[in-house]
């Protein structure tokens, strides 16, 4: 039972990371729960958006200094919902490390000194070893990551640290939320940024521009809504769950369905030339994603997401190919939205983020 609950009163949550894909979402679906009488949004970023119930607050949990007050912003809260996380720069790893990992760490112990009785954590699909593509897995599977790759390695790094948490914080609920990839229009700017960078232009992506779709070995994949995600949030907040949930959407996601997006044609293409490319443009910045993330996209392993919908009651109200077509059609309209991270548009535009080095800085 939560504070609220117990006290006859409304639930307040602290949203750590509150102005990107998820958490943008998050704080509406928080918002429209007649439950929940407050929520307090935490990010490096304040904005000038402000949905219902939410009240702001600035703090770097990568920081060691600046994330000292969190135990403060934490206490009375009836759950915390840690989605803060950093994917650039990747040719810095020490610094993504030093806010994902440490930086996770802290808010952890933080909401176990402020006594806050539950913890609902952002992991992902990504922490799961290489698995199978013909056949689901459930939780049980493995979490040690791809090594290669910094997300993915601190992802799983993470599952041991919360291992050891709940064994030394009984008293917490602790929930670890894995999804699958996660879309919406808003966030097409961001992920552009993130992953594509300034050298690949929206319009490409419009029906028929592009040819051909390559059907890399490997290239299947899961995928929802920044909607649906949120709404898992939610529910894993206000709810007497514990333990590990996969979230995805039907259909999987393979290149026939990319090229059908498209308007494009399937080539079967091997793995290693793409990846070569990749790794040429990374070192010479200009993309922001690393050859070794691309390896671990092609080893991710298709989850089962049942016990979600049996002990969650999570239903994914969009397909897997409704979130991409919405930000597909986001991307080639530029669309974002009022936070930091979701800007449709950075400071000097496309040639502000070469100036600052693609991959290089966050």
């Amino acid at each position: 039972m939560t504070r609220g609950e117990s006290g006859g009163q409304g639930l307040r949550v602290v949203v750590v990371g509150a102005t990107g894909n998820v958490g943008t979402s998050v704080l509406q679906a928080l918002g429209d729960d007649p439950r929940i009488t407050s929520v307090l949004g935490l990010a490096r970023r304040v904005p000038d958006w402000t949905p219902p119930k939410t009240t702001w607050a600035s703090t770097d949990v990568g920081d060691e200094a600046a994330g000292a007050d969190l135990a403060g912003h934490f206490r009375g809260a009836d759950a915390v919902i840690h989605l803060a996380w950093l994917f650039q720069p990747t040719h810095d790893p020490v610094t993504t490390w030093r806010t994902n990992v440490l930086g996770s760490v802290r808010v952890f112990e933080a909401a176990a000194q402020a006594e806050v009785p539950a913890l609902v954590y952002a992991s992902s699909v990504g922490a799961y070893s290489p698995g199978p593509k013909d056949r689901p897995v459930g939780e049980s599977w493995p979490t040690h990551g791809w090594p290669e790759a910094a997300y993915t390695r601190e992802k799983a790094y993470l599952e041991r640290t919360l291992d050891a948490f709940e064994s030394t914080h009984p008293s917490m609920r602790v929930v670890r939320l894995r999804p699958a990839f996660i879309f919406k229009r808003e966030s097409a700017s961001e992920q552009r940024r993130l992953f594509a960078g300034p050298l690949v232009p929206g319009s490409l992506v419009r029906p028929s521009l592009l040819p051909v779709v390559p059907d890399l070995p490997g290239l299947r994949f899961q995928a929802l809504h920044a909607a649906d995600a949120a709404e898992a949030y939610r529910l894993a907040a206000t709810q007497q769950v514990r333990g590990a949930f996969n979230l995805a959407a039907e259909p999987e996601v393979d290149a026939r369905l990319l090229a059908e997006l498209l308007s494009a044609k399937v080539v079967r293409v091997p793995a290693a030339p793409v990846r070569a490319g990749l790794a040429a443009a990374w070192r010479l910045h200009l993309v922001p994603a690393s050859p070794n993330l691309f390896d671990a996209v092609l080893r991710l392993p298709i989850m089962d997401a049942s016990r979600a919908r049996e002990e969650l009651g999570w239903q994914p109200r969009y397909t897997a190919e409704e979130a991409l077509r919405e930000f597909l059609s986001g991307l080639r309209e530029g669309a974002g939205a009022p936070t930091a991270p979701l800007t449709p548009r950075t400071r000097g535009g496309r040639f502000g983020e070469l100036a600052t080095g693609v991959g290089r800085r966050a």
